[in-house]
């Protein structure tokens, strides 16, 4: 018998196609999830970068509105131009009420929309962790069915042998071999991808606190005024 694969993949039973169809699905979905990923935080990390620098004047001038006028109308300001956008429209609905309850206002919609960030960042990548979970065992499920059925055809044959059963167990391997190389990929992607979403966590959460703490200045100099 020739070891090719279209050889095999002409021996082999419908349990064992069946199992290599899945497989060529699941790759073929983690593929589409990283590329679409890929995109997706390259666009956000461009935005975010370009927002950045336009609001670290007026920020670090302590000029809120300012700020918020720069990103008004806007729609692509990347995952940290929404989560500072979120801030500053607490900041401009609560800042005449209490110190404390606008500074509690401005806190929990810079966490609310911070956590939106990273929910939408991790889109897709519970798909790809489950891939990279489920593929060997998928590929090693379909080694076991075709190793019984190969010890199988051996038993009504009669005859036994390494001959008689390595085409068998050449085909079943098979299915382990794909299940491997579905798995590797995916899973070195989710971990490369994990890692960055919880990096842009990390960026998120700085940049809250550093908008927080010139609320607090702008909240304080407000009610000293009115005092």
């Amino acid at each position: 018998m020739d070891f090719s694969f279209s050889e095999l993949w002409g021996h082999m039973g419908f349990f064992a196609k069946l199992i290599l169809i899945v497989l060529v699905v699941m790759s073929a979905f983690s593929i589409f999830v990283i590329g679409e990923r890929a995109i997706a935080y390259s666009r956000t990390r461009k935005e975010s970068v370009h927002w950045a620098s336009e609001l670290a004047g007026p920020l670090s001038a302590n000029d809120l509105s300012g700020a918020s006028a720069k990103l008004q109308g806007q729609e692509k300001i990347g995952h940290l131009g929404r989560v500072v956008k979120a801030g500053l429209d607490a900041f401009a609905t609560r800042s005449h009420e209490d110190e404390d309850v606008a500074f509690e206002s401005v806190s929990r919609a810079l966490e609310r929309q911070t956590q939106r960030e990273v929910h939408g960042l991790k889109r897709g990548l519970g798909g790809l962790a489950s891939v990279s979970a489920l593929a060997p065992f998928v590929g090693l499920l379909g080694t076991v069915v075709g190793i019984v059925n190969s010890f199988t055809q051996m038993a009504s044959s009669g005859s036994g042998g390494l001959a008689v059963v390595s085409a068998g167990v050449a085909e079943a391997l098979v299915a382990t071999a794909a299940g491997l190389f579905v798995a590797i990929p995916a899973l070195g992607a989710y971990n490369y991808l994990q890692g960055w979403v919880d990096s842009r966590a990390v960026d998120m959460s700085e940049t809250a606190n550093e908008l927080l703490d010139v609320v607090a200045s702008e909240l304080r100099k407000k009610h000293k005024g009115k005092a």
